[in-house]
């Protein structure tokens, strides 16, 4: 797992640097800061589906992969891993958000997520929370292996998280 996000965020480093040079070459004006850019689904997807295939399900048998895109671009890998002892078993957006911090990125643009077929699954609670920490209005593509998906945004799957303010309030 660790290996595996490392990969996919040296990757992400290495278009993000040829995508600048790119631009710089063929006159094209360059973007301001404020100006919005499409977020790379298929990109996110394709590093989803790649940490699936990896994951450690072997109770619940629910390969979960997940990508998450720092602001500098960067692509974040994460897989479920399973234990046991359920408790301990950590979903595949949480494994994404520890990888990225553990490689200093704090700031997040998107989250793809690629699970079984059917209906798109949503990020578990703790995940949703863990996401809210660092971004509380995500952008969140689900996709179902057989290539259904939903758009939302994390506020509207956790209206009411708790947050670092929560606990600085005054009395």
């Amino acid at each position: 797992m660790k290996a595996a996000g490392i990969r996919v965020a040296r990757q992400g480093r290495q278009e993000a640097k040829g995508a600048k040079g790119k631009e710089a070459r063929s006159g094209e004006k360059r973007r301001t800061k404020d100006e919005k850019r499409p977020l790379p689904w298929p990109r996110l997807l394709a590093a989803a589906r790649r940490a699936r295939a990896r994951a450690y399900a072997p109770y619940s048998r629910f390969a979960v992969g997940a990508a998450l895109l720092a602001d500098d671009g960067t692509i974040f890998a994460g897989t479920n891993v399973e234990n046991a002892s359920f408790g301990l078993t950590i979903c595949a957006e949480r494994s994404a958000v520890v990888a990225a911090v553990a490689a200093g990125r704090r700031r997040f643009l998107a989250l793809a997520l690629v699970a079984g077929r059917g209906e798109p699954a949503s990020p578990c609670g703790a995940c949703r929370q863990v996401l809210y920490e660092f971004a509380p209005d995500l952008p969140i593509r689900m996709a179902s292996a057989d290539g259904r998906t939903r758009d939302m945004r994390l506020s509207d799957l956790l209206p009411l998280g708790f947050a670092h303010k929560d606990l600085v309030r005054t009395r």
